[in-house]
């Protein structure tokens, strides 16, 4: 198995301020000298033509009289806020033509700025094996481009640029001609399309006319939704596309998980094998610990390819695609020289490369057996790669230690050492054994968005459809939010098992765990939480709890625009409060969201989160009040309005406050350097 993460790293540097009146962090509404931004989701849906997002569409193309590579053409949609761009193309590539970059290096380039949607068109290896960095082993090939058809990797790109405001990272890739991609590989030649959707996922299997299954496409499809249905481990992406590769080629891997949520399969793979290869492939898009950037230490590298085996194995017993007897005889390796002769934890002293799959798969069902066991079945190591899925930092031997524990005890947690420290090896456990730990009741539990308000930075907040949004949603309802602003989300958990059990509920944003509660219900009881999650940069995300979704647009503070401000009464005495009405309107084709700072000589009175629909207006009240006779000028975004309180005098003018007005445009400016790495595991 192969997998390829990206991974953005920003540097923020000191920037321009916001447009006065739209949403800052600070108490004077004034952008920070330096902050540290979060990744934004790169490949996630963004709002159309939205000003707050970099596009990057990526367009491969077959070169069937020219097998040694393959053509990649990348256009860049830059929105206004960004200024300068630089791009780093991926080791290989040869640069054919550029359209608004200059060359600054082999594989570097910088937009000229002549136009708003600079092109490269280059060129990048197509075959590939374990020596060339796909991670598969030996010789044979990962990818290949056989003249007929192709199987490639898509090429990452590394992002540099300054801009004045947030902003977002879209990436489409497309096959031009005959194939099909999922974004992370790609398929050339002639190819038919099965899909079939459960809880809110989507698997694409692509079967090239060269290929010859073993298994029908609809099995194949129906064993990876029950997968998805068993594989409780928090992370799930909205979309799987595999590719039934040909089996005509020298293959190294019988299949390979590579980027987020893609992989290929030899078409001949059967469904009755003791882990079958469709079942582990499908294990590792679900592993995310092992696709952010961190990936996992040198202490347990091995349990990415221990649990994949394991858990596919187990998946492929109670489908009942395989019996005991061969699920047995499969963890049963690990017990054998040369792989039960290293310690997991250190591959230094692994003798067979396989070393992590064989007695890996073997300590992971022990401890998988043993937390079973501790807990009458109430927790499982499926509860454990949840607690790694939802860390965005490395996963470490301390991580995972102390989850084991955590769930169940200091006993597993001593073997879980002695079982990956050393070259102890358990057993494989009996059938008996088996039904006392797998075949116990179990809780089983409904999880899904409740029925209270959704809250943005506190103020209830509406739900639109997708056409009222203004935006192309896989769901049926849309909210449309600030960047950098809290949004909390409604919960609910039912008990519909019958017995007691401790339950998991999270909320996923593009199958990442951004909130996360626990606790215990009887059997047919109900709970319900309040979820909050904060969004950093624009763009489309997809939150979920359990099966159920919901679609998040996230737009940055120029989204909006202020037409109108008024104030009543337009006199009062001190202490009198004075009702601010702010009209907004949505800027460019897509919807709006901002938190308006209503702003006095003081700094800022009031912050008013708000979303607006595309052609739409919206109105945003605050109440205000001054203690001390005299004029005063009250501004939202550009515009200004003056109240007079008690006796008149000289206008207190918001332009006279430093950080407001015209002065605010001489503020910081965001630098803003984003790193693609790429990583690879077999």
């Amino acid at each position: 198995m192969t997998s390829r993460f990206v991974t953005l790293a920003f540097v923020v540097l000191l920037a321009c301020s916001l447009p006065a009146g739209i949403a800052a962090g600070t108490p004077t509404d004034r952008a920070p000298a330096s902050a540290d931004l979060e990744t934004p989701s790169v490949g996630a849906a963004a709002t159309g033509s939205s000003s707050d997002v970099l596009h990057r569409t990526t367009t491969l193309r077959h070169r069937p009289t020219d097998t040694d590579v393959f053509e990649t053409e990348t256009t860049f949609r830059v929105p206004d806020s960004v200024t300068e761009l630089e791009i780093e193309l991926e080791q290989g590539a040869t640069v054919e033509s550029t359209t608004g970059f200059e060359r600054t290096g082999e594989r570097t380039l910088e937009w000229t700025g002549d136009t708003d949607e600079p092109t490269v068109r280059y060129t990048m290896p197509a075959d590939r094996t374990g020596s060339q960095g796909a991670g598969a082993t030996g010789e044979g090939y990962s990818f290949v481009d056989t003249g007929e058809w192709a199987v490639v990797p898509v090429p990452d790109v590394a992002i540099s640029l300054r801009r004045t405001d947030p902003v977002g990272i879209e990436e489409t890739v497309r096959v031009d001609g005959p194939g099909a991609t999922g974004g992370d590989i790609a398929f050339f030649g002639a190819v038919t399309e099965r899909e079939r959707t459960v809880d809110g996922e989507r698997f694409r299997l692509a079967v090239p006319e060269a290929a010859t299954l073993e298994e029908s496409p609809d099995a194949i499809l129906s064993a990876l939704a029950d997968a998805s249905g068993r594989l409780e481990v928090g992370a799930r992406s909205d979309e799987v596309f595999v590719v039934a590769v040909p089996a005509t080629v020298d293959w190294g891997p019988r299949g390979i998980q590579y980027g987020e949520s893609d992989a290929w399969v030899v078409a001949d793979e059967p469904l009755d094998s003791p882990n079958p290869a469709w079942l582990h492939e499908y294990v590792h898009v679900r592993q995310r610990f092992a696709n952010t950037a961190d990936g996992t230490t040198t202490e347990t590298e091995w349990f990415v390819e221990g649990q994949a085996d394991y858990h596919a194995g187990l998946l492929a017993l109670e489908a009942g695609y395989t019996d005991f007897e061969e699920f047995s005889r499969l963890l049963e390796r690990g017990t054998e020289s040369p792989y039960a002769d290293g310690a997991l934890a250190d591959p230094g002293t692994w003798e067979h490369d396989r070393t992590d799959y064989v007695k890996g798969a073997l300590v992971a069902g022990e401890i998988d057996r043993q937390l079973r066991v501790a807990t009458d079945g109430d927790r499982t190591l499926a509860d454990v790669v949840r607690d790694l899925n939802a860390d965005d930092d490395a996963a470490t031997e301390a991580a995972l230690l102390g989850s084991i524990e955590t769930y169940g005890g200091t006993a597993v947690r001593t073997d879980a050492e002695r079982y990956t420290r050393t070259d102890a090896t358990p057993a494989v456990w009996s059938r008996t054994d088996h039904r006392a730990a797998f075949d116990q009741s179990v809780a089983s539990f409904e999880y899904g968005f409740g029925t209270g308000p959704i809250e943005v930075a506190g103020e209830e907040w509406p739900r639109w459809s997708a056409s009222e949004a203004g935006v192309d949603a896989g769901t049926d309802e849309v909210i449309v939010v600030p960047a950098g602003e809290s949004v909390t989300v409604p919960a609910a958990v039912d008990n519909a098992g019958d017995r007691e059990g401790t339950y998991d509920l999270t909320l996923g944003a593009d199958g990442r765990t951004v909130a996360h509660r626990q606790g215990t219900l009887a059997p047919g009881g109900e709970r319900s939480h309040r979820l909050s999650w904060t969004p950093a940069e624009p763009g489309t995300y997809v939150l979920r709890i359990g099966s159920e979704r919901l679609t998040a647009v996230v737009r940055s503070s120029p989204s909006v625009t202020v037409t109108d401000l008024r104030l009543e009464p337009e006199a009062v005495d001190p202490g009198e409060p004075v009702t601010a009405t702010a009209t907004v309107e949505a800027a460019g084709d897509g919807p709006g969201a901002a938190v308006l700072a209503f702003r006095t000589v003081d700094g800022v009175a009031a912050k008013r989160p708000v979303a607006v629909r595309p052609d739409g207006t919206a109105t945003v009240e605050a109440e205000l009040r001054f203690d001390e006779a005299s004029q005063y000028e009250v501004g939202v975004g550009e515009r200004t309005a003056t109240i007079s309180v008690g006796e008149t005098g000289p206008a207190a003018a918001i332009d006279d406050v430093p950080g407001f007005g015209v002065l605010a445009t001489l503020g910081a400016f965001l630098l803003l350097v984003v790193t693609g790495l790429a990583a690879r595991r077999r």
